[in-house]
């Protein structure tokens, strides 16, 4: 088999086959488990099983299942190995065509399912032209936009690891997965939406890059389920695979998930909010749409120094800025720098509402009309469906709000939240990426209040009870937009020239 063959097999089948020193840490985490039965839904090679087996000594069956029959037969060698008085059934089964709920119906109890299902997501599969794959079904709470942006987009371990808990149910069942932490998460926020019976769930993180040469949050996820379990619908995490968990939790409540159920209970009066977070502008050609200053000039991505009228171009705000501007106070972005941009740097915006018709920039701005006829290949490219049936040169994240004085802006990538007030540039509005979030102020006033109050104690103890640290964007618009901004304490409301009139803060 060629490199890119393995290669391939690799992605399409999530081949990451669990090295034996972590299978065996693993088994240390789950000794005080006495299973009757051992299952592994996606056996690989055998080596989760072989070490299960000698670790386990009361197992009286084990039943290991893959697509690849070669893996079975390397994991049929490993079991062989191991010396145990369980009978063995190690056979090639496709995981998607697998009735699982009638295959562990018919194991004895106490039942452990543990392994490593395939870390890839369903798109990826889809661009190799994969048959592994679950049924294709709308995901809960996905609309038709949300399909187009990537949303809808999922690891397959995540259908498998929730399939294999609905058909746990109520069984006395342990079940163990190593996984990405953000499956787990979902995985476990799908259980607790649907009421499923779970006793106890711990999160355990491993080092994926040491055991699988991939940099990812992963985890070993145990759930455990009873006959009769009222469902507890919280996780308890660890700082490591093998500490005993501590009081530190996450678990759904009032029909939400979130990060910490403790500091959830404190920092509940303050749901219920109403603004809308917008994110900023998405265009996804950075090389074409954004631009550096260098010696005076605009350079773009590819390196071209261009030259085009100012009617579309606006001062850019960077995600990775945003905190330095927090930081820093707004008068950093009053003075003005470069070409009226922060760090020199603008953004071509072609429209001033998502579907406008971009033709008009021919006549109002030809050089910026030709700049873009000149990179319209690369324009035409972009993969994304969204940019589909719209008018040529479209961008997405754009309306009325994009162009207001002033705003209050953070990113969505910050471990923990920093909210800066942002004003114009050179009678500009500043305009930040996709990866941030804005609400559109009246005024500096009202933006620095509004600022000031979000970086507060409060606010920030609001956020740590939603915002997953781990996860690749902690700060998203649903958990900004939840927070009931009029309750939190406003100490400038007297001095705010808005008061009255400002919808971003209904007291002010």
């Amino acid at each position: 088999m060629s490199v890119g063959m393995l290669a391939r097999r690799r992605v399409e089948f999530g081949d990451f086959q669990t090295p034996a020193d972590l299978a065996a840490a693993v088994c240390r985490v789950l000794a005080n488990e006495r299973p009757a039965t051992l299952i592994e839904p996606t056996c690989g090679t055998g080596t989760f099983l072989a070490a299960a087996l000698a670790a386990f000594p009361d197992v009286r069956r084990a039943i290991g299942r893959d697509i690849n029959a070669r893996s079975v037969a390397a994991a049929r060698r490993s079991v062989a190995c191991v010396s145990s008085a369980a009978q063995c059934q190690i056979r090639v089964g496709d995981f998607f065509r697998t009735d699982w709920s009638n295959l562990l119906a018919a194991c004895a109890e106490p039942l452990l399912i543990l392994g490593n299902p395939p870390w890839v997501t369903n798109s990826a599969l889809g661009v190799l032209g994969s048959g592994n794959l679950p049924p294709k079904q709308n995901l809960p709470g996905r609309s038709g936009l949300e399909g187009l942006t990537g949303k809808s987009n999922f690891d397959v371990s995540e259908w498998m690891i929730g399939r294999l808990l609905e058909a746990a149910a109520g069984r006395r069942a342990t079940l163990a997965m190593l996984c990405k932490t953000a499956v787990a998460r979902r995985v476990l926020a799908r259980a607790w939406e649907t009421a499923l019976p779970l006793a106890s769930c711990e999160i355990r993180p491993i080092d994926a890059a040491r055991h699988f040469g991939v940099r990812v949050d992963a985890c070993l996820l145990i759930c455990r389920s009873a006959a009769g379990a009222t469902g507890v619908a919280e996780c308890r995490v660890t700082d490591d695979l093998e500490t005993p968990p501590g009081p530190r939790a996450f678990g759904w409540r009032d029909g939400r998930l979130v990060a910490d159920v403790a500091a959830y209970e404190r920092v509940k009066p303050l749901l219920g909010g109403q603004a809308r977070w917008r994110s900023g502008v998405k265009h996804d050609c950075s090389a074409v749409f954004e631009f550096r200053e260098e010696h005076g000039q605009l350079v773009n991505g590819l390196d071209e120094v261009v030259d085009l009228e100012p009617d579309y171009l606006y001062p850019l705000l960077k995600s990775s800025e945003v905190g330095i501007v927090a930081r820093a106070g707004s008068r950093r972005l009053e003075r003005p720098v470069g070409r009226q941009s922060f760090n020199g740097r603008q953004v071509l915006v072609p429209q001033r509402r998502v579907g406008e018709a971009t033709d008009a920039i021919a006549a109002r701005a030809p050089k910026t009309w030709q700049y873009l006829e000149r990179h319209a290949a690369r324009l035409d490219r972009r993969a994304s469906r969204v940019y589909q049936k719209q008018p040529r040169f479209s961008i997405f994240g754009v309306g009325p709000y994009t162009f207001t004085p002033w705003k209050v802006i953070v990113s969505g990538f910050y471990k923990t939240p920093q909210f800066a007030p942002i004003g114009p540039r050179g009678g500009r509005p500043v305009v930040c990426d996709d990866t941030c979030y804005f609400l559109p102020c009246k005024s500096a006033a009202a933006a620095r209040a509004l600022a000031r109050h979000l970086n507060g104690p409060l606010a920030r103890e609001f956020f740590a009870a939603f915002c997953f640290t781990d996860a690749k964007r902690p700060v998203t618009a649903e958990i900004l937009g939840s927070l009931d901004l009029a309750a939190l304490p406003r100490e400038g409301e007297r001095t705010c020239p808005d008061r009255g009139r400002c919808r971003t803060l209904p007291r002010c």
